[in-house]
């Protein structure tokens, strides 16, 4: 009883600290234009009270803005949810009356041939501060909310020479739909007694979380990618600015304290310039003191590294600028205990507004040398691409225009030269055509990123990494690529290719035909049939070829027959047209059915292709990363109606409505042995799932398949220094990597690719047995797979020959095992196609073919 005064004092102290006003937060010593609203005069609360949500912070955004002449706002882009991505421009008056003739000449630093004119000495440096791509890591988004307000009513001679001398671009959300969905649930379950309790509701997300956006992606992995209209209209922005310093403001564990950049010194991304790290040191020493004048505590050249390219900490580096990473103690709610004692939400909001101040700070000090370093960032460019022995890269699909159109796009979004190929050229036994080949030239501005972006790396300073070690773009697309050297000549190089056309595709015969026929190679064929099958048309499917007098239909060529749905034909035939217009697929008009060679489309051995209908397993401890992934290509891109189902109502609900059931990677646990039970009964009747990863080891530890997994193997029993236990355990770890397969092109999983050996993207350690049966493996790593990353060569030994993919028979249903997740980050094009045969094809696959 005696510890009953403390613990209520120690309460009300917290609630008194909990409710912070805007003493806490901004510099003691500056005075602010009371004309400019704070955030409590617009919302209500002050920030750190409650989590500010989107239309929250859009509101005050919009209403600051209105205030100030200091600023304008812009929006950029759209989520999936239709929330507005807005920038907010600070600058002086003065430079705001010509601010697009500032942006025009801060972005010549980038261009070479015009950037030698240039005078930085009274140039102003560009500086983009963004906040929360992680919505549950919200404590940057809430610090937005100060950056703004001080930017607007500061008053006095530090705030006059930012402006003057700064370009400051506020982006507030980077995630407006995951830091939503995070603050409806953490406003939702606070208490008017805010109780820091780690067990407490608030800080325990109901799955996906806030984390991700729409579709359950990490976006701060998309700014390579560009897989979401986020990433996009970013990226978009970011060139039309090339900011000098952008920053990325995170949370991390809620035992830790603050860490900002520089990273992990041997986990630098090879092609950044060692001034970029000497600029984040300059930089650093203006973080540690404004973080000491609050008393926080800090660390840097830890835990985090700057390898993946990908990221927005990283992305910068590779284009001229500074990206840096900053990473908060997260409170994951309004507070929590942690070692320290209770971490505050005010607290994280804190320090992100501090280090905003600092960051500005720092860029100011040393404009002219961030300046004079980006233009000599892509000055150097032209002396980099001379001295290396390739000189360009040339690429292409011959036969999937879709997968050429969203490369050539990727490529110019990131403003890196393309051009058609103009004439033929052969490398390494294979030819490469105009018209379906393309050339990037190294001797360009763009070296850097364009080097990272095609080049194939397999040695590292380092084994240990935060992220993927690799992502050859071409290799993802599974598209043939290769380097030029010597035989590289600029006549080589045809139109440049400044916007790509939307391919269409072609419809070749006459209507009113026998039939019509869809070859499998193109990316979209599947949305094309999808079209067809929802609207109940018979649609076939070729298991051999079948020629006629024009050419010869490869396995995996759908064919609509017409003669036996005739009182359908006007409805298929309206929508070949709209097949050709949107799904950049040939359709071809068949006049007979009777083959020249091959089989005839009456043949037995065809079968009938039935509409897909999906459950992808969510919820519990699955991975929203993968369930999104699969999400996202089925609704995105394939508009195919998919469910996703919790994984707990597989315990008793009737599985009689879906064919297809997909299981990604994730703790299967919730479902129960009448759920395992469920399962097998509606395999039997002739469903079919597809599983990857540990969806596929859960399935093979219930029985439901055979398939056999190797044990994890370490032979090394010598003793160890225990200051190399994090070292040696992270060598083991396999975290992104691409490999090599060999692929049975007969087989139903293979139509439609284009070559008997496909890269496959590797995140895990497990590793299948081969079948007793030896039909059951229709895709297995070569015994030389290692294509680009790290591996151990212990993990490596383990890969080499093993099964990719292993096909099971139960009852009159299938299992596709997949050792790799084919949909990885939604920019795996190649193996998507995996995929979707599995999903289209995978009752046709003979049950003599699986064990």
């Amino acid at each position: 009883m005696k510890k009953l005064p403390a613990l209520i004092f120690t309460l009300i102290s917290f609630v008194a600290f909990a409710q912070v006003d805007m003493s806490y937060y901004l510099p003691s010593e500056v005075s602010y234009d009371p004309d400019i609203p704070t955030p409590k005069e617009v919302l209500g609360y002050h920030p750190g009270e409650w989590h500010v949500s989107h239309d929250q912070l859009i509101y005050y955004m919009r209403t600051l803005a209105a205030a100030s002449d200091r600023v304008v706002l812009e929006e950029f882009a759209k989520t999936y949810e239709g929330r507005p991505l807005m920038h907010l421009i600070f600058t002086s008056t003065e430079n705001h009356s010509n601010l697009d003739e500032i942006r025009s000449d801060h972005v010549k630093l980038t261009d070479p041939t015009q950037s030698g004119s240039l005078n930085t000495e009274g140039m102003p440096i560009v500086i983009w501060l963004g906040y929360s791509v992680h919505g549950n890591e919200a404590s940057g988004a809430n610090a937005s909310l100060l950056t703004v307000y001080h930017l607007a009513a500061a008053q006095g001679n530090e705030i006059d020479e930012l402006l003057e001398n700064a370009v400051v671009i506020i982006d507030p959300s980077f995630n407006p739909d995951g830091l939503n969905r995070f603050a409806s649930w953490v406003n939702v379950h606070r208490s008017h007694v805010i109780n820091p309790d780690p067990n407490d509701r608030e800080y325990d997300e109901a799955w996906p979380g806030g984390r991700t956006n729409h579709y359950w992606f990490d976006l701060n992995r998309d700014w390579l990618p560009l897989a979401h209209p986020e990433s996009r209209g970013r990226i978009k922005r970011f060139h039309e600015w090339k900011p000098n310093i952008l920053t990325d403001h995170h949370e991390m564990g809620t035992n830790s304290t603050f860490f900002f950049q520089p990273g992990i010194p041997a986990r630098k991304f090879p092609w950044t310039p060692e001034k970029n790290v000497e600029l984040s040191h300059k930089m650093a020493k203006f973080h540690a003191e404004y973080l000491d004048k609050i008393g926080s505590l800090y660390y840097s050249e830890e835990s985090f590294d700057d390898f993946y390219i990908g990221k927005g900490s990283t992305y910068p580096d590779v284009n001229g600028s500074v990206g840096i990473l900053f990473e908060q103690a997260s409170s994951r709610g309004h507070a929590q205990e942690n070692q320290f004692g209770i971490l505050t939400f005010p607290m994280a909001v804190r320090n992100h507004f501090t280090t905003s101040l600092s960051t500005m700070a720092s860029g100011v000090t040393h404009r002219k040398e961030f300046l004079d370093y980006q233009r000599e960032f892509y000055q150097s460019a032209s002396n980099l691409a001379s001295r290396d022995s390739e000189k360009a890269f040339v690429f292409g699909s011959d036969r999937d225009a879709t997968k050429n159109f969203e490369l050539l796009k990727m490529l110019t979004q990131h403003k890196i030269d393309v051009y058609k190929l103009k004439s033929a050229v052969t490398k390494q036994g294979k030819r490469y055509n105009p018209g379906s080949a393309y050339i990037v030239p190294l001797n360009q501005p763009q070296y850097r990123l364009a080097k990272a972006m095609f080049e194939t790396r397999t040695t590292f300073n380092d084994s240990l990494f935060y992220d993927v070690s690799t992502w050859t773009l071409p290799l993802a697309f599974n598209m043939k690529s290769a380097s030029l050297g010597r035989d590289f000549n600029a006549g080589l190089m045809g139109e440049k290719i400044e916007s790509p056309e939307q391919p269409k595709g072609e419809f070749i015969g006459s209507k009113g035909a026998y039939a019509y026929a869809i070859q499998p190679y193109g990316y979209y064929a599947f949305r094309a049939i999808n079209r067809l099958l929802e609207q109940k048309v018979v649609v076939q499917m070729l298991h051999e070829t079948h020629s006629d007098a024009n050419r010869t239909y490869p396995r995996g060529t759908m064919i609509i027959p017409v003669g036996v749905q005739e009182d359908k034909r006007s409805e298929i035939e309206s929508t070949i047209d709209q097949i050709v217009a949107e799904d950049a697929v040939d359709v071809f008009a068949l006049t007979t059915g009777l083959a020249m060679n091959g089989v005839d489309l009456g043949s037995r051995s065809n079968t009938k292709v039935d509409l897909p209908k999906v459950a992808v397993l969510v919820d519990g401890r699955m991975s929203s990363y993968e369930a999104g992934e699969v999400w996202h290509l089925l609704d995105q891109r394939l508009k195919m109606k998919v469910t996703l189902l919790p994984i707990s109502r597989v315990n008793s609900m009737d599985l009689d409505r879906y064919n297809k059931i997909v299981i990604g990677n994730g703790n299967l646990s919730t479902i129960r042995d009448s759920g395992v039970e469920n399962l097998k009964r509606w395999l039997r009747g002739g469903g079919v799932i597809v599983a990857w990863k540990n969806g596929g080891k859960w399935l093979s530890d219930k029985e439901i398949t055979k398939v056999e997994y190797k044990k994890g193997s370490n032979d090394d029993k010598s003793y160890k220094p225990y200051d190399k236990l994090n070292e040696y355990r992270g060598a083991q770890v396999t975290g992104g990597t691409i490999f090599e397969a060999r692929v049975d092109l007969t087989h139903p999983l293979a139509y439609g690719l284009e070559s008997d050996r496909i890269p496959l993207f590797r995140n895990h350690n497990l590793v299948m047995e081969k079948s007793k049966n030896a039909y059951a493996n229709p895709l297995v790593y070569t015994s030389r797979p290692l294509l680009s990353g790290y591996v151990s060569e212990e993990n490596l030994e383990r890969f080499k020959d093993s099964p990719a993919a292993t096909i099971s028979t139960v009852g009159r249903g299938r299992v596709v095992t997949l050792t790799d997740n084919p949909n990885f980050r939604a920019f795996w094009w190649g193996t998507n196609k995996i995929f979707m045969n599995a999903l289209f094809f995978g009752q046709s696959i003979s049950g003599g073919a699986g064990e």
